[in-house]
C-alpha cells in the first residue's frame, strides 16, 4: 500500500509540475481520482497527505485539496570548521529551561520528544498491566537487567548484524545513562574525548558530568562525522574515546554509509580509542532498510553500543541498554554504584510488547508519520524563512537542523519566540562554543496541525525581523 500511494502521489505531482493543475486550483475529488488511477479512496487520501507534506497541496476544511506553489528547495547547512584545541565542557542551563518550557503547553518545537499520538500508548498500557500482575517478579532488583528483556534485545541486535548473548546486555535508565556508564568505563576525569559538531546536548552534559575535555569534529549533514577531521585529532591529541551517532544523528540527522562506518570503526580500533555508539534513532529510518550500526563492523571489540526506547516506545519509561563488550565489568560496577538497577516493571512490559510482535508493526506507521511530519516542517520553513536559510535533509528521526542567514542570531530568535509561547532549541546548545549561534534545531515529531503551522510561519517572520533589525518593541 505504501508503494502504491507514493506512486499515485508522484503522478499527481507530475501533473502539477506540468501545469495541468495550477496554483490555487482544486484538484479532483478523491472518488474521481480513485477511478482515474484505479486505486482505493484510502490510497488517494494517503497520496494527498504525502503531497501536502511535500508542499504541493493544501487541505481546506470542507473544500478539499488545492494546489500550493511548491516551496523553494533549500540547501543543506554547511559543515562547520575544525576546532583546534580540546576544551572543558560546560552544559548550559538553557537545556533545563527548554524542558521546563515544554511542560508549559508552549508550541513544542524544541526538545526531541515524540508526540504521544505517534507512540504505541494502548499496547504499552496493556503490557504494563500484564507486567504489574507478575507478583514477586516485579519486586526484586533487576540487575544487570531482567533476563526476558535482555533476551529480546539480543534477538533484535542479531537482526541488525550484531550477534550477542543476553548476558552481553546491560539494562540502563535510557541511552543517556548508557553513554555515561560507557564514558566512566574507558576514561578518567580530564581525559579528551572526540564528539561530533554539532553534538546532542545530552552527550555534552554526560561529558561534563564525568569531568572530561572535548574536541569537536566537524559533521556533514548527510555523511556524518568527518573522518579526515577525526584522523587529524587522533594524530594531535591523546583521545580516550569517541562518541558518535552514526544513524540519523541529533541534530544534523546524518546517516553514515556502511563504508564510512567501517572506516570509522577500523580507524579507532587501530588507534586503540574506544567508539561509544549512540544508536537511539536507528529504528526510525524513513525509507529502505534499517541501517546497520557501527557495532556490526566491530572486529576488535572496540565499540560500546548504546540505545534506548525513548524515541520509539516511550520517553517516560526511561528504558535503555548497552552492549559494553570487554568493558562489561567496569560498566556493571559503575551502574551498581550509581543506582543498583533499572526499574523492573518497564523491562517486563517492554519485553512482553516485543515478544508479542507489536513493536515492528508499530514502527512501520511511526516511520511514515515522522517522515511526513518532517517533510511538512521542512516545506513550511522553505516557504516562510528568509532567503539564505539552509535546512538538513534527514533520512530518519524527526529533528531538523536550520542554518539561518548570516547575521541572524538563533539565540535572539529563541528569546523572541519564547515570548510568544513558541519553544525552539537555539544552536549554541549543541556546541561548547557559540559557533552555531545562527542555527536552530526544530522538532518534527508532532502531528501537523494549524497551531504548528502558524508557529512555524511566525518563526519565519521573526527571523526576517531579526535579519532586518526590527526591534520587537515596535510591535
Amino acid at each position: 500500500m505504501g508503494m502504491l500511494y507514493n506512486q499515485v502521489a508522484d503522478q499527481i505531482q507530475a501533473l502539477i509540475l506540468d501545469g495541468v493543475y495550477r496554483e490555487g486550483e482544486r484538484v479532483p475529488g478523491v472518488r474521481v481520482l480513485s477511478r482515474q488511477f484505479g486505486v482505493s479512496i484510502s490510497t488517494v487520501l494517503q497520496a494527498h497527505q504525502t503531497l501536502e507534506a511535500r508542499g504541493y497541496l493544501q487541505a481546506r476544511e470542507r473544500s478539499g485539496y488545492f494546489v500550493r506553489r511548491p516551496a523553494r528547495d533549500l540547501p543543506e547547512p554547511r559543515m562547520p570548521e575544525q576546532r583546534s584545541r580540546p576544551v572543558p565542557v560546560s552544559a548550559r542551563e538553557m537545556t533545563l529551561d527548554l524542558c521546563a518550557d515544554e511542560q508549559k503547553r508552549m508550541v513544542p518545537l524544541a526538545t526531541a520528544i515524540p508526540h504521544p499520538d505517534y507512540l504505541p500508548v494502548r499496547q504499552i498500557q496493556q503490557s504494563t498491566l500484564w507486567a504489574a500482575r507478575r507478583g514477586l517478579e516485579t519486586l526484586d532488583y533487576a540487575f544487570p537487567g531482567k533476563e526476558s528483556f535482555r533476551r529480546q534485545i539480543a534477538q533484535r541486535m542479531a537482526t541488525i548484524g550484531v550477534p550477542i548473548a543476553p548476558d552481553d546486555v546491560l539494562a540502563t535508565n535510557g541511552a543517556q545513562e548508557a553513554i555515561i556508564l560507557a564514558l566512566r568505563a574507558v576514561t578518567q576525569p580530564g581525559d579528551i574525548v572526540a564528539v561530533e559538531s554539532p553534538s546532542f546536548p545530552g552527550i555534552l552534559q554526560a561529558l561534563e558530568l564525568v569531568g572530561l575535555r572535548v574536541i569537536e569534529i566537524p559533521t556533514h549533514p548527510s555523511d556524518g562525522i568527518s573522518l579526515e577531521g577525526l584522523q587529524l585529532a587522533l594524530e594531535q591529541w591523546p583521545l580516550k574515546a569517541c562518541v558518535v551517532v552514526p544513524n540519523h544523528s541529533n541534530p544534523m540527522g546524518a546517516r553514515m554509509s556502511d563504508e564510512r562506518k567501517q572506516q570509522l570503526v577500523s580507524m579507532l580500533a587501530a588507534a586503540g580509542v574506544p567508539l561509544i555508539e549512540d544508536d537511539i534513532y536507528g529504528d526510525l529510518f524513513h525509507t529502505g532498510d534499517r541501517p546497520r550500526p557501527a557495532k556490526a563492523f566491530d572486529q576488535a571489540d572496540n565499540v560500546i553500543y548504546c540505545s534506548s526506547f525513548s524515541k520509539t516506545i516511550s520517553p517516560g519509561l526511561r528504558l535503555g541498554w548497552m552492549v559494553p563488550g570487554r568493558h562489561m565489568a567496569a560498566a556493571r560496577q559503575h551502574k551498581y554504584f550509581v543506582n543498583l538497577a533499572t526499574s523492573t516493571i518497564p523491562q517486563l512490559a517492554v519485553a512482553h510488547f516485543l515478544e508479542q510482535g507489536g513493536y515492528d508493526r508499530y514502527l512501520r506507521s511511526a516511520r511514515q508519520h515522522y517522515k511526513e511530519s518532517t517533510d511538512r516542517l521542512r516545506s513550511a520553513i522553505a516557504r516562510t524563512f528568509p532567503e539564505g536559510t539552509a535546512v538538513s535533509r534527514p533520512q530518519g528521526g524527526f529533528v531538523l537542523w536550520v542554518q539561518l542567514p548570516e547575521g541572524v542570531s538563533g539565540t535572539e530568535l529563541y528569546h523572541r519566540a519564547r515570548g510568544e509561547n513558541i519553544n525552539v532549541a537555539p544552536g549554541r546548545m549543541f556546541s561548547t562554543s557559540n559557533k552555531f549561534d545562527n542555527c536552530l534545531r526544530l522538532n518534527g515529531g508532532n502531528p501537523w496541525t494549524g497551531r504548528i503551522e502558524a508557529a512555524v510561519d511566525r518563526l519565519g517572520a521573526i527571523a526576517r525581523e531579526v535579519q532586518s533589525g526590527v526591534s520587537p518593541d515596535r510591535f
